[in-house]
């Protein structure tokens, strides 16, 4: 089995071991950072369950969903197809490690991009940004730690800060405003339903020209 065949498997057994394993709701701090700009080509970046793809899609939004797992890829198509948003949303199984959609965006949405497998995250970012036309915006959201209930987090698995995802990106002088380089508390629910506030990060960068 090839690394890459892993990693799907991986994310596909997550996925099959829970009917729901996100809330299903578009992350707040992306709500918070987009409601204001105006509808147009979004691309959602390990799309998972579909949550931000279908907000996204309800305000107009002509959207590319991708994730690498078709088990949550199948789930996200049929909360589309029950939300009656077919025809909104263009759903794409793609493994970012290896391809990445072509085309250009108003909108790229990264929202905790984050893997336990080998994932080349700062090019896949940069990729991103490459893929936002002019006058559009890079949004990436991640974690800046593992959760409290984590026990045994991996050791290579490394959190940047706002300020790293930003320097990595390389954005060219001139071309670039960044809006938003934060950090900011979330209160997520534990497993056994407890919340606890977790701290995340938040990159928000317009192309000018």
């Amino acid at each position: 089995m090839s690394d890459r065949t892993a990693e799907v498997r991986l994310w596909d057994e997550m996925y099959s071991g829970a009917e729901h394993y996100w809330s299903g709701e578009a992350n707040t701090a992306l709500v918070e950072q987009v409601a204001d700009l105006p509808p147009g080509r979004v691309l959602d970046l390990g799309c998972g369950e579909g949550g931000d793809a279908l907000w996204f899609a309800g305000r107009g939004w002509q959207v590319t969903a991708v994730d690498l797992s078709p088990v949550v890829l199948g789930r996200a198509r049929a909360r589309c197809a029950e939300a009656g948003l077919d025809g909104r949303i263009d759903w794409r199984e793609v493994d970012l490690a290896v391809d990445f959609p072509a085309g250009e965006f108003d909108l790229v949405s990264a929202q905790f991009l984050h893997s336990w497998g080998e994932l080349p995250r700062e090019r896949v970012l940069r990729r991103a940004a490459e893929a936002v036309a002019p006058g559009g915006t890079l949004l990436v959201e991640g974690h800046c730690g593992w959760p409290e209930w984590e026990r045994n987090p991996h050791p290579e698995v490394h959190f940047p800060t706002p300020q790293e995802v930003v320097d990595s990106l390389r954005l060219a002088d001139g071309r670039w405003e960044v809006q938003v380089c934060a950090e900011h508390e979330r209160v997520q629910a534990a497993p056994d339903g407890t919340e606890i506030t977790r701290i995340d990060s938040t990159v928000k960068v317009r192309r000018l020209r």
